[in-house]
């Protein structure tokens, strides 16, 4: 009898135990920020197309009850004004699928103040499900696919006409696949042989998935929650 209540107060000890490290412990931050788990070509079906990608792939998570954007830029045209990819995401803080604190606002995630304040990187740009994207380090035999398409100069902002000889650089507003199209993308880890810019590193060879791959990418992009 006595064993049996010795061993019911060690069992009454650990669960108590158990609580309290529970409630010592911090929540995981709600999911802001991540890599699309899927590839595409340039025809996303223009920002809303983007965006519903975003907000499917968040869902699928259980991260659905947040307004989610794409981190893209598009170019002015007679009837439309150009749009910032900074202005879409509202002002942070984000955090990743580990609960990692990618950005506190916009000024820290663009350098606006200081340059390279953000925590954005190879092992912390990661998918909706907290898997790792192929960046210029990377499993042999596979692919790198470290070019993420954002249409924005270094500040997140869209480009001025006129400033690519080929076109806008948003694959036709992220209407086209046409490998005579182009896109800006930037470097999710910071790796490059000429600019490591997260955002704004260099123009993709067309706007089809081929071409992407062609240059380092697999047509994915970037999601914020934009509240």
């Amino acid at each position: 009898m006595k064993h049996h209540m010795l061993l019911a107060a060690v069992a009454v000890i650990a669960l108590s135990s158990d609580s309290m490290l529970g409630q010592d412990q911090e929540p995981k931050p709600p999911l802001g920020f991540f890599v699309t788990s899927t590839m595409h070509s340039g025809n996303l079906g223009g920002l809303a197309g983007a965006d519903a990608e975003c907000q499917r792939l968040a869902a699928a998570v259980g991260a659905g009850d947040r307004t989610w954007r794409a981190y893209l830029s598009t170019h002015g045209t007679p009837s439309q004004p150009a749009v910032n990819a900074r202005d879409r995401i509202a002002n942070g803080p984000w955090h990743n699928a580990h609960g990692v604190l990618i950005a506190g606002s916009l000024a820290d995630l663009h350098g606006d103040i200081q340059r390279d304040t953000n925590l954005l990187f190879r092992d912390t740009a990661v998918t909706e499900k907290g898997e790792l994207v192929n960046g210029r380090v990377r499993p042999e035999g596979t692919n790198n696919e470290h070019d993420m398409l954002t249409g924005s100069d270094s500040h997140g902002r869209a480009f001025s006409p006129g400033v690519s000889s080929r076109g806008d650089l948003t694959c036709n507003n992220w209407t086209s696949d046409s490998s005579d199209a182009r896109a800006m993308i930037g470097h999710h880890d910071r790796q490059s042989r000429w600019n490591t810019s997260w955002n704004s590193s260099h123009t993709t060879a067309g706007c089809s998935l081929e071409d992407f791959k062609s240059t380092g990418g697999g047509g994915r992009f970037y999601c914020f929650a934009a509240e």
